[in-house]
């Protein structure tokens, strides 16, 4: 059975905060690959459901942050699954917004979340790092991760989370470096297309259009509107 953990705090005054686009994350995952009802078990709201052929249980803990270990070693140690077929989605401050690393084991980088499921398990499990920048110094971190995504956050956060749940399937089947790579290019900005030669005798340039609404209001409605 594969363990795929998303990280965050639980309380609705937490639930667009940049510390719990793991638990973002684990909601995509489960909405799109229907899993059963989230319930609690574990110290921690868990689903059923399969991947690629494989059971897979989502688990966001409810023992906040900073004690998420002992939900994931609960689940860990009850299911006998072994710590290469865990994966923790977790925010990190260290890489740039919409940027995501895979990697298993390392150290725990100041994470509270991974401090915790290391006390536990060890540190040979694997992470889904989800960047959400720094705000620049030390003393602002606290307030940065536990402050709501702004609204033109949702360009790349809603991407992004669309495609962890589409590519889902990937870690199940243990092509870690595949499905960061389809995450990478998700993330990618479209390049502008190319504008058309201007004609020799151009003509004063006609006037704009007015500008259209923001073409991302779907996709932020999806973020911030009431979800799972």
């Amino acid at each position: 059975m594969l363990l795929i953990v998303g990280l965050g705090n639980p309380g609705g005054q937490y639930a667009l905060n940049r510390h719990n686009i793991g638990f973002m994350a684990a909601d995509a995952i489960h909405r799109r690959h229907g899993f059963s009802p989230w319930r609690s078990r574990f110290q921690a709201e868990v689903a059923e459901g399969v991947l690629q052929g494989r059971k897979a249980l989502l688990m966001k803990p409810q023992t906040y942050m900073n004690e998420s270990g002992r939900a994931v070693a609960e689940a860990a140690r009850f299911l006998k699954i072994p710590n290469a077929d865990i994966i923790v989605m977790h925010d990190e401050l260290d890489l740039p917004p919409g940027k995501i690393r895979m990697k298993q084991g390392g150290g725990h980088g100041g994470h509270n979340g991974l401090r915790s499921i290391t006390a536990h398990l060890g540190d040979d499990y694997r992470r889904l790092r989800l960047g959400i920048g720094h705000p620049g110094a030390k003393e602002l971190v606290h307030g940065y991760v536990l402050h709501d995504f702004a609204r033109p956050d949702g360009a790349w956060v809603n991407p992004l989370l669309d495609a962890i749940a589409e590519n889902a399937g990937l870690l199940a089947d243990g092509k870690d470096n595949t499905f960061a790579n389809r995450l990478h290019r998700a993330a990618e900005p479209e390049k502008p297309a190319a504008k058309p030669a201007a004609p020799a005798t151009a003509a004063a340039e006609p006037t704009r259009a007015p500008v259209a609404d923001n073409p991302l209001a779907a996709g932020l409605k999806k973020l911030f509107g009431k979800g799972d």
